[in-house]
Order: structure tokens, then sequence, then C-alpha cells
């Protein structure tokens, strides 16, 4: 906040709004100020101290141990943290669990990310491609993308046959499918519910556009849902929602303007 805007704010007031403030002559402005919702705070708090954390952690970026002094600025900040509750300072609660729990919190030196486990003797094996490669989205699982179809980004087609076969669970919601779409996915479709995953989809026939073939290779599947709407009279269905749920808690959702077909899968700008 460098210059004065006036209008509507939700922002922590911290020294730099503050001193933009004092700037203001206060006679001549109305200032809107509340204070911080105790069942709240815990999440507007959070979300604050992200983005400052965001911010301190990128002024580390020079030399060889940038990732190491990120990681020990991060681990600072819970050993202070264990600190303060056994101290007794800001309210803790005192107790072993808490303090274990707390510590547990702290990052491995090497700095590792996992990325997947694999039981290779379960029946279900949805997120084994052929021998140990395991397959995954290029796109993150725990961070928000947006695509448009640009030539530099991942096309949807290639992202929604990962997303397929490293589910447990998934949920199709889109106004219509079209052979030409469906075709492009059914190998993964096939394989994901053939090894035991579960499928639904749920889809409406208005202006006819849904294939009948393309219900019928659905239907074919094992372990798969379909639920049709034929009342275009009164209910127009353009949503269009792809949920891949993870039993590990990492799922994703696509949500947008693309139905199951070719052009939308894979050449449309959105």
């Amino acid at each position: 906040m460098s210059e004065i805007i006036y209008g509507l704010y939700e922002q922590i007031i911290n020294g730099i709004i503050t001193d933009n403030l004092n700037k203001v002559d206060q006679e001549l402005v109305i200032k809107d100020t509340h204070p911080l919702d105790s069942a709240e705070s815990s999440k507007i708090l959070a979300d604050y101290l992200t983005r400052i954390l965001r911010e301190i952690f990128n002024y580390i970026d020079e030399g060889d141990t940038i990732v190491r002094d990120r990681v020990n600025l991060c681990n600072g900040i819970l050993q202070y943290i264990t600190e303060s509750i056994q101290k007794g300072s800001f309210s803790f609660k005192k107790d072993e669990a808490t303090l274990k729990r707390i510590k547990s919190f702290l990052i491995q030196q090497d700095a590792q990310m996992l990325l997947s486990l694999v039981d290779k003797k379960a029946s279900r094996q949805t997120a084994l491609r052929g021998s140990e490669k395991v397959v995954r989205p290029d796109t993150s699982i725990s961070e928000n993308s947006l695509f448009t179809g640009a030539v530099h980004e991942p096309s949807m087609v290639s992202e929604l046959k990962k997303e397929i076969l490293s589910s447990h669970r998934i949920d199709f919601l889109v106004s219509f499918i079209k052979w030409s779409g469906l075709r492009l996915i059914i190998n993964e479709l096939t394989q994901f519910t053939a090894n035991g995953g579960k499928l639904r989809v749920i889809t409406t026939s208005y202006l006819g556009a849904t294939d009948f073939k393309a219900v019928e290779q659905l239907s074919k599947l094992t372990n798969t849902e379909i639920h049709i709407s034929y009342d275009t009279e009164r209910t127009r269905l353009h949503a269009k929602t792809y949920v891949f749920w993870r039993d590990t808690g990492f799922s994703t959702v696509y949500i947008g303007s693309s139905n199951i077909s070719e052009s939308a899968m894979t050449s449309g700008l959105e």
C-alpha cells in the first residue's frame, strides 16, 4: 500500500499500512476498522504469515545454501514456538502431546519432498504404469494452476490421463459427452475402473449434444455409475467439473468450460 486508494479493504493493519494511514488527514476520511474475530483469527493470521514468509524466504536467494538457509529459518520459527510452549507463553497448552506434535513438524535437513508411496503387492495399483514408474500430473497437486489451452502449457487431455491413473475415485460433472472426447481417455478410464477405481458421471441430454456411443461405452466400464438429466425444459446444467479423489488427501479438481469433447480437451482456448 504505497499510496492511498479509497475503497473497500479486508486487510490486517501492519506497520506499512499504519504509516500510510498516518499521512491521511483524519478529518477528511472515514476509516472503518474492526477487531479480528476470535473464530476467524486463526485462518486470517495464518494466511497473512504465509504471504509474509514467502516474501522473507525470497530475500534468501544467494549462494549454494539457499534451501538449507530457508529450512533453518523455518525450523527456527518452530523451535521458537516450542520454547514458548515450554515457558507457558501465549496461553499455549503446555502438555507433552502438543510439544511432541510441534517438534514433529521440524523439516529434515536434507529437505526432501515425498512424491508417492505405492504398495507393490496390492491388487489395486492405479498409480503404477508399466514397471516401477509412478504416474503423476505435470502440474502440482498441492497448488492452483490455470489452464488456458496455450501451446506452452500441458494439454488438458494429457493431464486428465495422468489424473485418472493416479486417483482412487473420480467424479465427472459435464454438460455433454462426445465420443470424440471420451475416446481420448477411455483406455485410462478402463484401466482405472478395472483396477477397482470408482467412477461417477453426471451429464445431460441438453440440445442432444451427448453421444449415445459415449454413454454406451461408459456403461460398459466396471465400478461406474452414470446419471443423465433429461429435464432440458426447466433445467440447464452448464457445470464442467472433474474431481480426482486421492486417499492421501491430495485430491485435485478441474473447474472450467471444457466438456468431454475433442476440441475442448485438445485445442480449445479458454
